[in-house]
């Protein structure tokens, strides 16, 4: 072995064992505000409440759970996870370690949070998943695009557009689906518009996106003020779809009425993340992407057609995008209002890079990202003596936290971002 390379494998040694110290060092700080701020400060025999049914067929009683011994229990354990992982650490396992720490935190928090009231679990499920259906379908996106080679950084854009699209025609049609299919139609737009910038005039991709981005905001911005805003109750009353009920699934304790009991933009996310996740890994059509995205030029020699894939994808990547765009107002809001997606789609680019590139990795960080969300909601409403600028703070602070490292290093497919030029 030469002595660069011994070189390279020392420095790569020294990083590692910097990131599981920091790490370690992490953790006992969480374990720590863990047993000050909501065990040794909190009032001994106060108790907090949690509500566990939601009208299921089986009635499951209220959980009720002694806050200071509760937290103490769970920072000593969060400390003695923190020692071990700054001493020798956990390996392959650290990623696992991290998601129980971060659960023994948010448990402890939501005991604090509750003490001397009740918090609806069912409800903080239920909030969790529908704000996780936009950074879900977004990251998909991302997905789509990236595992072809095509950094897709416009979501935002295609978010904003998609709304704006399926406000006006949802509302001028008064069908909600048409208004559904034009917010789709918008995002493949903004994607085809990507796709010719980026892969035929070969314009840097993250530049591209950005600009996308700025003429998305600017021109739902001004469309609002000259359309919406003059004709609101014509052109920007959609409406929202309603909750469907699946019979039997709905009524299983505590999951059943937060994942069987949502509106339609819930059932699309779970066929989207079993279609793309399928057609990715398990099919011809996913083994061609995913050379294209990681050798192209080889992808290329065996007969594949690595610009109409990049196409291909890209606009499928947008109309994912534009289904996450068109929940905002579909959805969720019943109407378009300026920048109202507020960076869901740079979240869901991040929740992309968290699940390294997978639907369901990606899934998983949208969850992670839909609960902060959600848990700020909670926390706001249960008056808790924390300023509201830093509850709002929480999904975005989650965002920096899974793209600072801590997750580890993640590796994008090889030609990720690189224009291909066929000789």
């Amino acid at each position: 072995m030469t002595v660069g390379a011994t070189g390279v494998l020392a420095r790569g040694r020294s990083v590692s064992a910097l990131r599981r110290r920091v790490a370690g060092i992490l953790y006992l700080v969480l374990a720590a505000v863990m047993a000050w701020a909501f065990a040794a400060d909190v009032p001994a025999g106060t108790d907090a409440r949690f509500v566990l049914n939601q009208a299921p067929a089986i009635h499951i009683a209220d959980a009720t759970v002694a806050v200071r011994p509760f937290s103490f229990a769970l920072a000593l354990i969060c400390a003695y996870l923190g020692a071990h992982q700054i001493v020798r650490g956990f390996g392959r396992r650290a990623g696992l370690v991290l998601g129980v720490v971060l659960a023994l935190f948010i448990l402890s928090l939501l005991a604090w949070a509750a003490k001397d009231a009740s918090m609806n679990l069912v409800g903080l499920l239920g909030s969790t998943l529908l704000r996780s259906v936009p950074l879900t379908l977004g990251a998909l996106s991302g997905v789509l695009c990236e595992r072809s080679g095509v950094i897709n950084v416009a979501i935002e854009g295609q978010f904003l557009i998609a709304a704006f699209a399926g406000a006006i025609v949802g509302s001028a049609t008064t069908h909600l689906w048409l208004g559904l299919v034009a917010g789709v139609l918008a995002g493949g737009l903004v994607g085809a518009l990507l796709a010719v910038l980026a892969i035929r005039y070969q314009v840097d991709q993250i530049v591209v996106g950005v600009v996308l981005n700025l003429f998305a905001l600017g021109l739902t911005g001004f469309l609002n003020d000259r359309v919406l805003v003059p004709h609101q109750t014509t052109l920007n009353t959609p409406n929202v779809f309603g909750s469907i009920e699946i019979p039997l699934l709905s009524k299983i304790p505590l999951l059943g009425p937060v994942l069987f009991d949502q509106n339609i933009f819930i059932y699309l996310m779970y066929i989207m993340l079993v279609v793309v996740h399928v057609a990715l890994f398990h099919t011809r059509w996913g083994l061609r992407v995913r050379a294209v995205g990681e050798h192209p030029r080889a992808a290329d020699t065996v007969g594949i057609r690595v610009l109409a894939i990049r196409y291909r994808n890209v606009i499928m990547g947008g109309m994912m995008a534009g289904l996450g765009g068109a929940y905002f107002t579909l959805g969720s809001v019943g109407s378009f209002a300026k920048n109202m997606t507020f960076g869901r789609g740079f979240i869901a680019l991040a929740a992309m890079i968290f699940g390294r590139w997978s639907p369901l990795g990606a899934f998983a960080a949208a969850l992670l990202f839909g609960f902060a969300d959600a848990l700020q909601s909670i926390l706001a409403v249960l008056s808790v003596p924390v300023p509201s600028q830093f509850l709002l703070m929480a999904p975005y602070v989650a965002t920096i936290l899974a793209v600072a490292g801590l997750v580890g290093r993640v590796r994008p497919p090889a030609a990720d971002g690189k224009a291909y030029v066929k000789e």
